[in-house]
């Protein structure tokens, strides 16, 4: 679990913003988990957010952020979308090396850099685990033909679109497991205990359902 100086302002509000992107109530439990900081520093950091008008907690103990608070974690995470990309466009680095790096690297970028970030990479293009800036809705994903790979149909192969991003242990366990943006597979079967069992062109492999979850399937090539 991190020391609570480690996790600053931004990463919070920028955590908040995904969840609310996502379609999720955001609440202090679901930071704590996502930011591996412990309960009473999750509470402590939102009085101060609070404080600093960047957020507000309901009576439901629901957080939602502020016109201020989604303006600066917006900002965060456009800086975190750059950075992986010019992390990989530039030089080169892997994709299941890259978010960690991001997140050390976004406090830094000065005003003048991000500028020329998004002057020669754009807003728009997709960073190296298929994602754009904000995650998408769960149900805007199924609308445009994608499914997570723990609902996909047994029989039918996929084309992996992109991959939840949050947790580095996770990237690298898909890395090692053969599984990345772009990785064609094959459902074999969706099995009782919630694990799938795919083909991978290096060879059959089981996920658990967590896994399963994390990783966004598109048909065709």
């Amino acid at each position: 679990m991190k020391d609570s100086i480690y996790v600053s302002k931004e990463n919070y509000l920028k955590a908040i913003l995904e969840a609310q992107a996502e379609g999720r109530e955001v609440i202090p439990a679901l930071l704590a988990h996502w930011l591996e900081v412990s309960p009473p520093a999750v509470t402590m950091a939102l009085k101060r957010l609070k404080r600093d008008g960047f957020v507000e907690v309901g009576e439901d103990g629901i957080v939602r952020l502020t016109d201020s608070g989604r303006e600066t974690a917006y900002h965060t995470a456009l800086r975190h979308h750059l950075i992986e990309r010019m992390l990989s466009e530039v030089f080169g680095m892997e994709w299941h090396e890259i978010h960690e790096e991001a997140e050390r690297l976004e406090h830094a970028v000065s005003p003048a850099f991000e500028a020329k970030l998004r002057e020669k990479l754009g807003e728009g293009g997709a960073c190296p685990h298929g994602n754009a800036v904000l995650p998408v809705r769960p149900e805007e994903r199924k609308r445009r033909g994608e499914t997570p790979l723990s609902e996909a149909q047994e029989g039918h192969s996929y084309t992996v679109a992109s991959l939840q991003e949050r947790d580095t242990r996770l990237l690298l366990f898909l890395h090692r497991a053969g599984i990345g943006p772009g990785t064609r597979l094959k459902v074999l079967s969706q099995n009782y205990d919630q694990t799938v069992s795919i083909e991978l062109k290096s060879g059959n492999s089981i996920l658990g359902r967590p896994a399963a979850e994390a990783v966004w399937l598109k048909t065709g090539e």
